[in-house]
């Protein structure tokens, strides 16, 4: 179907001779101004991660749980081959850049010698009680150039005073400890598993907790004063995308709503809180490893559709890994990842839109259409008139093929579009390729078929204020194997 900007939804008909009347009267200049809620700068270096790990290993990984009721023996961790070297360079070298490790789960056990409980790492026979995993994996991953992040469970089946105020005090402290003993982490993990059955010092009962319990406005300020570039996800900064397949739903946006309502999936069209997404899933079905799972590794194909539905619209994605009993991670987890890296090499090692000569209307100099495909994420187009309805126009170098779209927004100055339209030159005329609402930090859309054309053009039809465009790409898909 031949789409004009005349015939784009939610465009009238004197779409073109409005936007060059009000190219006319504003004239363009001076900088964009924020549009309502703004990133914070550790959020949007956050959100340019992208892509991390997940690692669950402790007592269940010998138990063969997922959740430890609490009253697992200390003894039984004992992995004989560990190398936090070695898995580190395994998300490194799968492209990963960085990694959260659970320190404490549901069960309570602490893999770091922590001074609160005696439910901890130096009460097992590794390395004769003088091991600590959380100082292993800060260790390698600064050697390794990766960013750490640390689990910790709010939820304790072991403490014997879970659900009264004794525990809260512990909690905070075993929090501190993280925080001031391990060098710098990009991200701290509250999971929302709260309350129920456990062990609870031989009570062996069920505890429920209030709503705030945890007292996190204390936490969050703890965090923001030892470690200030560190996101707290579950706690203000960062939010869960909705589903343990590490899906979001698309149009998705960055904010919610006050104490953070709405739907986490979706995020909420301009809200007041900016909080974004992450969407978390395990290479395997479960989140510890289990050997019965070692032949139900998600493929290297799954994995790039996961890829497109989290990142590819705009929340990042923490894949888990878990190491055996060994310690190491196993071969088919390592194949995967590795498979899945060779595939987005594939696809993003050309982008056929770099340099292309762009036109098209800018409110001044520093705003040029051309910096959509000048490779740096800072840059931005941004119009100069207020209805922010604006079109530009890639002339690319020949005719070229492509089948996926990558566009970003400057989010440094809020989330704007709401509706926009890619046309592509074929047999003499603009056709629709695709049609979208929210861009965001990032949508990587597949649009179907794959396009050939030398010419482009991106239509803005919808957007609450003047959009800021810092990215155009085009791609090519990966070669996959033919489904059986």
């Amino acid at each position: 179907m031949t789409l004009l900007p005349t015939q784009m939804p939610g465009v009238s008909m004197l779409f073109l001779v409005a936007v060059v009347s009000i190219w006319a009267a504003w004239g363009g200049d001076g900088d964009v101004a924020p549009f309502g809620v703004v990133p914070h700068e550790r959020q949007v270096a956050w959100q340019r991660l992208e892509y991390y790990g997940f690692v669950h290993f402790g007592l269940n990984t010998w138990t063969d749980r997922e959740w430890g009721y609490g009253d697992e023996d200390p003894k039984l961790f004992n992995p004989s081959a560990f190398d936090a070297r070695s898995i580190v360079r395994h998300f490194k070298e799968a492209g990963m850049k960085g990694m959260i490790l659970t320190a404490k789960h549901h069960d309570g056990f602490c893999l770091w010698p922590t001074r609160t409980m005696k439910h901890n790492i130096s009460k097992s026979p590794w390395k004769n009680g003088r091991g600590d995993v959380v100082r292993e994996f800060a260790n390698a991953c600064r050697a390794e150039g990766l960013k750490l992040g640390i689990y910790v469970s709010p939820w304790d089946r072991r403490h014997p005073e879970y659900g009264r105020e004794g525990y809260v005090k512990d909690f905070h402290e075993q929090i501190r400890e993280i925080l001031s003993g391990y060098g710098p982490l990009f991200e701290i993990w509250f999971d929302g598993a709260n309350g129920g059955d456990g062990y609870y010092g031989g009570a062996k009962e069920t505890r429920k907790i209030p709503a705030d319990y945890y007292r996190f406005p204390e936490v969050v300020e703890m965090v923001r004063r030892l470690q200030p570039d560190c996101v707290v996800w579950g706690a203000g900064d960062a939010r869960w995308g909705g589903s343990e397949q590490g899906h979001v739903v698309y149009p998705h946006w960055h904010t919610m709503g006050e104490n953070g309502a709405g739907n986490g999936a979706t995020g909420v069209r301009l809200g007041s809180r900016w909080i974004p997404a992450e969407g978390d899933t395990s290479i395997r079905p479960g989140w510890f490893w289990h050997e019965r799972e070692d032949g139900k590794v998600k493929s290297p194909e799954k994995l790039l559709q996961v890829w497109f539905d989290c990142v590819g619209r705009g929340a990042n994605l923490i894949l888990n890994v878990p190491p055996d009993r060994d310690g190491r991670l196993r071969k088919p987890d390592v194949d995967s990842l590795m498979g899945f890296r060779k595939l987005r090499d594939e696809m993003f090692a050309t982008n056929v839109a770099h340099r292309a000569k762009v036109s098209g209307p800018a409110r001044a100099a520093g705003f040029s259409p051309a910096n959509v495909t000048d490779d740096d994420i800072e840059t931005y187009w941004a119009p100069p008139e207020s209805e922010a309805q604006a079109v530009i126009e890639l002339t690319l170098p020949g005719r070229v093929t492509f089948d996926v779209i990558r566009l970003r927004e400057q989010i440094r100055l809020g989330q704007r579009v709401e509706a926009f339209v890619v046309e592509a030159w074929m047999d003499g005329e603009y056709t629709q390729v695709f049609e979208g609402q929210t861009i965001g930090h990032q949508i990587l859309a597949r649009v179907g078929a794959p396009v050939t054309t030398n010419r482009l053009r991106l239509c803005i039809t919808r957007s609450a204020a003047v959009p800021c465009i810092s990215e155009l790409s085009l791609f090519k898909m990966p070669a996959l194997p033919v489904a059986r």
